[in-house]
């Protein structure tokens, strides 16, 4: 029988938005590209709530944006609300979420790839990967190498390179009740086929859960008896490359309402009926996103718990249910929903359910996201064990680059947990024995007064310039503000104040302390009442700097917000870059991949086999390995250096 066969460089399989990153990063840089998904109509979907961002994952999105990704370009083009979160609190915690028109998103960024040159789209599902043996040449073990793919219909198309970006696909079912479908997210077509590829090829899988919230019809729905949530008066984009002023533009509104005890006695009564507490559902759930009924079960003590109501889009009635995702039987989510006030005579549009799919353990991957067992295979998203559109996004764009960069032969891109949340998201995902679906958050940061999502720009948008998916504009752009920061925070530190009347009653007027003697204006930028904008009333020399540095007789918000910062804050982040450099000497100490740690003496057993099995990069990495003490990792360090 005749086959199609096609030749190109990377084969990209699922178009959600690990899949999306990934298949744009490849194809930018100039390599023949082609994306597989079982829906054109599905690209870039968001089955669950249509929002992007959110407390850490605003910092993702934002580093994403800095190294050349799409994300945080398309929600600026399709947010229907937007919001800073956290601004009572200090910068490094601040983060930025943006509700979704859901329809327009995904049109938009389709409209995106099926318009990037050396991108093609098709619509067919991948059920086997094709590969060699390869005798070991860096690391001396011999390893598979991926050379195509296969479709369904009998398509196969060679590759140098495959990237798996299948979410939530893979041998998905949805459950809700008694009821369950063999089916994706919103009733599309599950992947049936591939996870018994990836078995044959030696690659572990094992099962997660994820669930969505019922969709109401708005028509249904009493307002009255909810709390209005409005969006910020002036919105932040999420995109460095986004003019703020195109933005501006009306909001809709969300609204906050709360489950009361009525409600959790509904739940109670029919936990029996619930697939996660009847044993059905097989795989393990999200700890940060529970089901109501975990809510409820998990923490009895609470009276009621909140729940918000988002519209997911400009032209549907469709809202989304915040904060009650379920797998109940359908009379019974009716009959909880209702006792919700403002939710009494509503209308379900979708049901809540819960899906279950296969997945890896991320241990199985190098930092790069390439299989340690596959050569040229690489893996992002969902499937890496993760949840969230951001946590996806990040890692596709990351597999993405590394896949071209290991095509093109040269050095791979390895984001370490100093200089990015993107680096502690893979590290924390290739290092740890994760043992549900991973989530990102600011407390996973050990340096995160160092990583805001202000200036992600500044830590990583020369990466993405070296790699090529940067601009020379771009870069241009990043180092006219750079220089403006460095002048603006020179001069403040230099002009001086004296203790004269003016000032004095300036300080009163404001609540601050008067000065026995002349203090420079940075310093006065240190207490937590003044700031950069309140001292323009006595810095005299201001506006006449702003014009000769940048033309304009007020710096960029931009400029200014590093500037407070890094004034406020500059002893805390100096002792912070002191931690990260004992950090980097950990990290520059690299292990042979093909280390025989049965070699290594006075290593105990259990370091031994945990070595073994994730085979770690560097003595940072080994550190963090759970059974990994520090006095093994001491051993491995005599023994490294014995051995040069």
């Amino acid at each position: 029988m005749p086959e199609i066969r096609e030749k190109v460089d990377v084969c990209v399989i699922g178009a959600g938005h690990a899949g999306c990153e990934a298949a744009l990063a490849c194809a930018r840089l100039g390599l023949e590209t082609v994306i597989f998904t079982v829906s054109v109509d599905s690209i870039a979907l968001m089955p669950c709530n249509p929002n992007v961002g959110g407390s850490s994952k605003g910092h993702l999105v934002r580093e994403l944006d800095a190294l050349g990704g799409e994300m945080g370009k398309n929600i600026d083009k399709t947010f229907i609300q937007s919001k800073m979160l956290n601004v009572s609190k200090g910068p490094a915690v601040h983060s930025l979420r943006a509700q979704a028109d859901k329809a327009e998103y995904s049109r938009a960024m389709r409209k995106v790839l099926e318009n990037q040159e050396h991108l093609v789209i098709k619509q067919s599902e991948v059920c086997e990967l094709l590969w060699e043996w390869q005798e070991g040449e860096d690391s001396g073990r011999d390893r598979k190498k991926i050379t195509g793919v296969k479709t369904y219909t009998g398509a196969v198309y060679e590759c140098k390179a495959a990237i798996l970006c299948t979410g939530t696909y893979l041998k998905a079912r949805c459950l809700c009740g008694e009821a369950i479908t063999y089916t994706g997210p919103n009733g599309l077509q599950a992947a049936t086929h591939l996870s018994d590829s990836l078995r044959e090829m030696g690659i572990q899988l094992r099962r997660f859960k994820t669930g969505t919230p019922a969709r109401m019809d708005r028509r249904s729905l009493d307002f009255s008896r909810m709390e209005e949530q409005f969006g910020d008066e002036r919105i932040v984009p999420f995109s460095f490359s986004t003019d703020p002023e195109s933005i501006q533009k009306e909001q809709v509104s969300c609204w906050l309402t709360y489950t009361n005890e009525r409600t959790h006695e509904i739940i109670r009564a029919n936990l029996d009926r619930s697939p996660i507490y009847a044993g059905i559902i097989e795989g393990t759930g999200p700890r940060y996103c529970p089901s109501i009924e975990d809510k409820v079960v998990k923490f009895a003590d609470k009276e009621r718990h909140q729940v918000f109501i988002e519209p997911e889009g400009l032209h549907t009635n469709e809202m989304y249910v915040s904060g009650m995702s379920s797998s109940l039987p359908e009379d019974v989510q009716l009959a909880m929903y209702r006792t919700v006030p403002g939710l009494e005579n509503c209308r379900i549009v979708r049901n809540a359910y819960a899906i279950e799919y296969d997945c890896i353990n991320a241990k199985q991957l190098y930092p790069t996201l390439e299989f340690k067992a596959v050569k040229g295979l690489f893996s992002g998203g969902q499937f890496n064990g993760s949840s969230g559109y951001e946590e996806a996004a990040c890692q596709g764009l990351v597999a993405g680059i590394n896949a071209a960069m290991w095509i093109l032969g040269r050095e791979p891109l390895l984001l370490d947990r100093s200089e990015s949340y993107i680096g502690v998201l893979i590290d924390d995902l290739v290092t740890k024995d994760n043992r549900e679906p991973y989530r990102m958050m600011t407390s996973r940061a050990e340096y995160r007064l160092l990583l805001r999502q202000d200036n992600a720009d500044l830590r990583l948008r020369e990466k993405g310039y070296r790699i090529g998916l940067i601009t020379e504009e771009q870069m241009e752009h990043l180092r006219k503000k750079e220089s403006w920061i460095q002048q603006e925070i020179a001069r403040l530190k230099s002009v001086r104040v004296g203790a004269n009347e003016t000032v004095q009653n300036f300080l009163e007027a404001h609540g601050s302390a008067p000065l026995k003697t002349a203090a420079s204006l940075a310093e006065l930028i240190c207490r937590p009442e003044l700031s950069y904008g309140i001292l323009g009333e006595i810095d005299e020399g201001r506006e006449a700097f702003a014009r000769s540095v940048c033309g304009s007789k007020d710096f960029p918000a931009e400029v200014i917000e590093q500037v407070e910062i890094e004034i406020k804050y500059e002893g805390y982040i100096e002792r912070q870059l002191r931690q990260v450099e004992q950090f980097k000497r950990m990290e520059k100490k690299k292990i042979p991949e093909d280390l025989d740690y049965d070699q290594v003496p006075s290593l105990r057993l259990e370091a031994r086999q945990k070595l073994k099995e994730f085979r770690p990069i560097s003595l940072g990495q080994a550190s963090r390995i759970s059974g990994v003490s520090p006095a093994d990792v001491s051993v491995l360090l005599i023994y490294l250096e014995s051995h040069k």
